[in-house]
């Protein structure tokens, strides 16, 4: 008897989101099938990192994240510069960390300037991040919004708190939200379907179902990303349909585990950069395979390893 394979076929496919313009443009989402099963169905477009590039660095940052970027770390469009031409970057992520009032207090029109700049300099698309900070977060991305009207970036986080004021300024200034939950598939739904009854198509909105680091909750984001791809996909519900995303960087580098010395932790040997770099990428696979579309990842040398496994997983 001949060997037939067993196959899941689905009602329902994610959703696409495009953001950046004319040739720079890149497309993620659309999948019919679970992460990688492409025997299963059609994955259109495969998933993309974005390197992160901030405005201010905290002191804290371990050697290994900071050595790659040292001589343009107090730059961020020359950073961003070498990300593109020197790692290669398919796209980038902007943290607006210098917004924070708890830090710098940076104003919203020095944000939407530092945009506006970055979107000259860079030849992929990019993506804006808050500083966090709920409040500040609305007037600064706000602005971006106004300042570069038309340049379909990214933007996010939204949040419970926020996201009228925000995903507001997307409409009407021609951009993309990041409608972000706090680990929970009902909550992931019902940001997708409060920030759509502002008038956002669902095809500008991206998921951020909030991202814990490997040993530090990635069991609890991998969990409920899979559920809201089952709902997407087995379910066909169209409001679950929105491709995802996930801000790991900063959840990675922030680990005891990567911060430790050998002599704090003799167990975890002496290479901090390797070990840093694995539990990055590791990070990023675990998203992967649990249905992101979009990761925003730091160390270059982990953004090379998950773009490797996502080459050969779909080649």
């Amino acid at each position: 008897m001949a060997f037939s394979a067993q196959t899941e076929k689905y009602s329902g496919k994610m959703g696409t989101l495009t953001f950046g313009s004319g040739d720079q443009a890149l497309t993620v989402g659309g999948q019919a099938a679970m992460p990688f099963c492409t025997f299963d169905g059609e994955i259109p477009h495969k998933p993309i990192v974005a390197m992160e590039v901030y405005d201010v660095v905290d002191p804290e940052w371990p050697a290994a994240v900071v050595e790659p970027f040292k001589d343009v770390i107090n730059d961020p469009i020359a950073w961003a510069k070498k990300n593109i031409e020197e790692y290669g970057a398919k796209a980038i992520c902007l943290q607006l960390a210098s917004t924070d009032p708890n830090g710098e207090n940076k104003s919203a029109d020095y944000a939407a300037e530092l945009v506006g700049k970055m979107i000259d300099a860079i030849s992929v698309p990019l993506v804006v991040w808050g500083s966090g900070n709920i409040e500040k977060d609305a007037e600064v991305l706000s602005k971006v919004c106004e300042a570069n009207e038309g340049k379909n970036l990214l933007i996010g986080p939204a949040v419970e708190e926020n996201y009228k004021k925000i995903a507001a300024a997307c409409l009407g200034y021609g951009h993309n939200v990041v409608s972000q939950s706090p680990i929970d598939v009902n909550m992931a739904k019902q940001m997708n379907i409060l920030i759509n009854n502002l008038g956002l198509p669902m095809e500008k909105i991206i998921m951020e179902p909030s991202t814990g680091a490997l040993g530090y909750g990635v069991e609890y984001s991998y969990s409920v990303m899979e559920r809201i791809s089952l709902a997407a996909l087995a379910q066909n519900d169209e409001k679950m349909q929105c491709p995802m995303i996930n801000d790991l960087g900063k959840e990675c580098w922030k680990a005891r585990e990567v911060k430790l010395t050998e002599e704090e932790e003799p167990a975890f040997g002496p290479d901090m950069e390797k070990r840093g770099v694995l539990w990055e990428a590791t990070t990023g696979i675990d998203m992967l395979l649990a249905g992101s579309n979009l990761l925003i990842m730091r160390n270059p040398k982990a953004v090379k390893l998950v773009e490797e496994c996502i080459d050969e997983l779909l080649a």
